[in-house]
């Protein structure tokens, strides 16, 4: 049984990582810790959980083997660096840090602990990006040249966000740092190494940090990706799009369609689509428990941050940014 310390329930995930962990029959919440110890205190009472407003003294608690990290995102590097000199598991929100220097110094704790991490890249269990995947390492598509990615909502529109996901001290950006991180993982995971990145944000209906959020970035490989994200778009259509020299994969509305060597430019649905690995939590409890791999790594982690820094370092500055 992994017994697992809730770091906080900032995070709007929080809640669904915590009823996930309740329908697991290999794991359990122990006890709960919060930034804000009123909010921690009736949670932990929710999940019938212990309360600890100490951080140390919760993170080296006997009864807690793993810990789960919902802080505000510029808290990560204080909050899991304490957890892995605790000798604790980790299990983290995306994005790691908003610096790649942050993320080495959490990199460093946790490789010389040893202990089990994982963020949570749920996109990546999407059979459409495992499909991609196959398509790509196969050779059935060519020569990659070009990716579009959009992932976006309503939040900021609607008024349905929490007020303190504006709070940029907290938070280190707007979408492109939360919903935007979904675009930015599934590119290097697809495309390889980013060479350079440009961005345009603007903030219209928020009260603070970018609402509205396009990046362009170049890969090593040639490819070009367009990576979307809003705050304000309650018709978003889940728009993707990776196109070849010899083939391509267009996504809307979870409406996959692909070309492929051989199909006389014929657009078609896939034959069938591959299996996808485990949620992300699930991966995690697994590498604790049978020492599977967990694919959503610190590599993983790391190449998220450096291309959110430098999105943000090209919106800052507006020029195109080396990576």
């Amino acid at each position: 049984m992994v017994r697992i310390l809730m770091l906080s329930k900032w995070h709007v995930h929080a809640d669904g990582y915590a009823k996930f962990i309740a329908e697991q029959p290999d794991a359990k919440i122990t006890c709960v810790w919060d930034e804000d110890p009123a909010r921690g205190e009736a949670w932990a009472k929710e999940l019938g959980a212990a309360f600890e407003p100490d951080l140390q003294k919760a993170v080296n608690r006997e009864d807690v083997d793993a810990v789960i990290v919902d802080t505000p995102t510029t808290m990560h590097r204080e909050i899991i660096v304490a957890a892995a000199e605790a000798g604790k598991h980790i299990f983290t929100e995306k994005a790691l840090a908003t610096t790649l220097k942050d993320c080495d110094i959490i990199a460093e704790a946790v490789e010389k602990a040893g202990v089990k991490f994982c963020i949570s890249y749920p996109h990546l269990t999407n059979p459409l990006y495992t499909l991609c995947k196959h398509l790509i390492e196969s050779g059935q598509l060519g020569k990659i040249h070009y990716m579009r990615f959009r992932n976006a909502h309503n939040g900021a529109l609607a008024g349905w966000l929490p007020q303190y996901w504006y709070d940029m001290d907290a938070t280190g950006g707007g979408a492109m740092m939360d919903l935007g991180c979904h675009p930015m993982y599934v590119a290097p995971y697809l495309l390889g190494k980013p060479k350079r990145i440009t961005s345009v944000f603007n903030t219209t209906y928020a009260p603070a940090g970018d609402d509205n959020a396009v990046s362009v970035a170049e890969f090593e490989n040639g490819a070009i990706a367009v990576l979307e994200t809003s705050f304000i778009s309650p018709y978003d259509a889940g728009c993707f799009e990776l196109l070849s020299t010899e083939g391509a994969v267009v996504s809307i509305g979870g409406e996959i369609k692909i070309r492929t060597k051989g199909d006389n430019k014929e657009w078609r649905k896939p034959d069938e689509m591959p299996e996808p690995p485990p949620q992300p939590l699930r991966m995690w409890l697994d590498g604790i428990t049978k020492g599977s791999p967990i694919l959503f790594d610190m590599d993983m982690a790391k190449a998220l941050t450096e291309m959110l820094e430098n999105a943000y370092i090209s919106h800052e500055t507006g020029k195109v940014v080396k990576i």
